[in-house]
This record gives C-alpha cells, sequence and structure tokens, in this order.
C-alpha cells in the first residue's frame, strides 16, 4: 500500500470510446473472460467457467431485478421533465433523481406519460414533498388508486433505464435483466450475472459447483462517482440487502467441505461482506456470518481485509469508481490497471454489457 492508492488520480485509465459495449453479445455466455491466477491471466469464453471452477466452490448470485425506474412527465406549467427512481421511502413515497431538478421545489407537481404499453386511461401524479441533501434528489408523493402500489404501476408508465453510457442501444429489456432475476427493486442491473444462460447454471450444478442467492437492489452507492480526491472520506449511499439463512447455512456448508465462495459481481461481494461486516464478525473464523436484511452502504478500497469472499466474477468497471476500487482491494490496484490495460490491447468489451474477469482465489492479495 502506497499514499497513491489512497488518491483517486490513481484510478484513471484512458478508455477508447468504440470499447464501451452498446449491446450484449448473443448468446450470453459467448463473452470474453479474462481469467486471472496467482501471478498470471489468459483468455477464455465465459461458457468455459465450468471448468476453471472446482466442484465444491460455491457461486453466489445476486436475484435481483431492475424496474422500470425511469419516468418522464411533466410540470404543471408545461416544462418536461424525466426521474430515476431510486428507493421507497413509504407506500407511497419515493427518494428520486429529478433532471432537471433546480426549479423542483416543495410543492411542485408532475404528471407523468404512460409508455407505449399502456392501455388505460390512468393519470398518474405526484408532488415533490422535499429536496434530499445527500442525493441532490427529490422525495415524491405518488398520487395512488387505494390498495396500489406504485410497483404495480411502473410496467405501464415507467423504462428500464438502461446506463448513460449505453446511447446507441439495440438491447432488449430483458436482455439487462439476469436470467435468474426474481426480486424487484434495482435501478441498474447486477452485470457480471448477465454472462450465465440457464444451460450453463445447469451445466455448473452437475459439476456439483453450488448456487446460492443474495439480494441487493442496485441503487445510487454502487454507480454514483467518485468524487473526493482522498477516497477513503467518500460515502457510499445505502442499498437494500438480504442474505438469507439458507445462503448463510451453504456458504458454511461450502466452507465445511473445502470449497470457494466465488461472488458473482460486486454487489454480491457487498452484500456477503456487508452481511459479516454488520454482524460484527472480526475474528479469524472467516465462515462467520449469519442471515442479514437491512440497508448496508459498505465501502470496499485497498487494505480491506476480507471476511467470507474468496474469489470473483466481475465486468471490467468506469474509471475513478468505488467498483474499481473494490476489485483492487482483491488483486491490488496496480496490477488491476495493468490488466485494463491489456483488455483495452486485445479489444475486449468494456462496462455492463460487455466482457467479463474471473478473479480466482489464488490471484487475492489478502
Amino acid at each position: 500500500m502506497t499514499d497513491l492508492d489512497w488518491s483517486i488520480e490513481a484510478y484513471d485509465y484512458e478508455l477508447p470510446q468504440e470499447l464501451i459495449a452498446q449491446n450484449p453479445v448473443v448468446p450470453r455466455d459467448s463473452s470474453r473472460l479474462m481469467v486471472l491466477e496467482s501471478l498470471a491471466h489468459r483468455h477464455c469464453i465465459f461458457r468455459d467457467l465450468p471448468d476453471l471452477l472446482q466442484p465444491e466452490d460455491l457461486l453466489v448470485l445476486n436475484n435481483t431485478r431492475v424496474i422500470p425506474a425511469r419516468l418522464y412527465g411533466q410540470k404543471t406549467s408545461g416544462a418536461r421533465v424525466e426521474i430515476l427512481l431510486l428507493k421507497p421511502i413509504t407506500s407511497d413515497s419515493w427518494l428520486a433523481l429529478v433532471k432537471p431538478g433546480k426549479r423542483f421545489i416543495a410543492g411542485a407537481k408532475i404528471e407523468f406519460e404512460p409508455n407505449s404499453s399502456c392501455v388505460c386511461d390512468y393519470k398518474l401524479q405526484a408532488t415533490v414533498l422535499a429536496t434530499d441533501p445527500e442525493t441532490g434528489g427529490r422525495v415524491l408523493q405518488f398520487h395512488l388508486p387505494q390498495g396500489v402500489s406504485l410497483l404495480n404501476l411502473l410496467d405501464q408508465f415507467g423504462h428500464v433505464p438502461f446506463p448513460p453510457y449505453v446511447t446507441d442501444s439495440q438491447a432488449l429489456t430483458e436482455q439487462y435483466q439476469t436470467v435468474y432475476s426474481k426480486v424487484a427493486g434495482a435501478i441498474a442491473a447486477p452485470t457480471a450475472g448477465l454472462h450465465f444462460t440457464d444451460e450453463l447454471l445447469e451445466k455448473l450444478e452437475q459439476r456439483n459447483i453450488g448456487q446460492a442467492f443474495v439480494t441487493l437492489h442496485v441503487g445510487l452507492g454502487t454507480f454514483r462517482p467518485v468524487e473526493v480526491e482522498d477516497i477513503t472520506t467518500h460515502n457510499i449511499h445505502s442499498e437494500w440487502v438480504e442474505v438469507s439463512s439458507l445462503t448463510v447455512d451453504k456458504i458454511h456448508q461450502t466452507r465445511a467441505k473445502g470449497g470457494r465462495i466465488i461472488a458473482v459481481g460486486t454487489t454480491v461481494v457487498r452484500a456477503i461482506e456487508g452481511a459479516a461486516q454488520a454482524n460484527d464478525n472480526y475474528g479469524s473464523d472467516r465462515s462467520l456470518i449469519q442471515p442479514f436484511c437491512d440497508y448496508t452502504n459498505i465501502y470496499i478500497y485497498p487494505g480491506y481485509k476480507w471476511r467470507v469472499i474468496d474469489g470473483l466474477i466481475t465486468n471490467f468497471h468506469l474509471p475513478r469508481s468505488s467498483l474499481l476500487m473494490l476489485v483492487s482491494a482483491m488483486i491490488g490496484r496496480k496490477r488491476l490497471l495493468s490488466l485494463y490495460q491489456d483488455a483495452v490491447t486485445k479489444q475486449y468489451r468494456f462496462y455492463s454489457f460487455g466482457d467479463a474477469m474471473l478473479i480466482l482465489p489464488s490471484a487475492r492479495i489478502n
């Protein structure tokens, strides 16, 4: 560790615009896979995964499902507005980012447009209750029919929000969901999981490579950039997590059999390590983890001492992002940036619809 590891400037890299993937590959498991071992790395295809892991390993996956969180509408003055739902506050109020937001003061009213799939004549409206100083967003109170939640109406009024760097995509919204997505609530996909097909999951199971699920509703904490010079002073916004007793039992059973815990995506890392941290499991027994259901704002950067996770499957991340720092905590910042340079040279596809990296436990630095 050096002082440079704490500087935001040290997490920058140059990426040609054409390497930002605008569409997913078909089939999903035909994406490229950079495989990291202790001192070397090699280039594979994602469908090779069953041959790269060991029997008794456990894959932990995030079963969150992206909601149609982007809505369009207008103020009573006629001004156009776009909002991105972040998280529910009560049954009829949500925290949301509003664009343009400077003039959206308490009391402002918005009427939302139905999307192309809506055949109803219901008008969805909301009133701004307050400004949230932490996110710069607004708390919106939606005027809903009795007994109806906003989630029930999003299929009619909302749009699945692709990331801002996906500007020219022909992808279907279902291609921005994992094949095992189940629990609605995320505003962005856990993208490391987009590479899995049902057939690949079945092949992994046949190889006695286990599967367990957590839920982390991907929110602002995952994708908001780090904007402070000293990365240790950055604060991550909280995201809702559930780590079930079934998943905890599978982790303990895997440990007992000598297997390894492989996280599918940084959101799974934050869910599992956040659960361990919340339960004050700071001892030497790394199998100590208990069921957890709450918000987490765990922030992992170089110097972090791993409690549960042994290895990681992840995509290639944005410069200056907390995700880049999390992966650096696992393999070291210098090595990660060197690998990214090799990925650029070899024309890997970056970000949400891009290629993947498998960090085997032998590559982890602590």
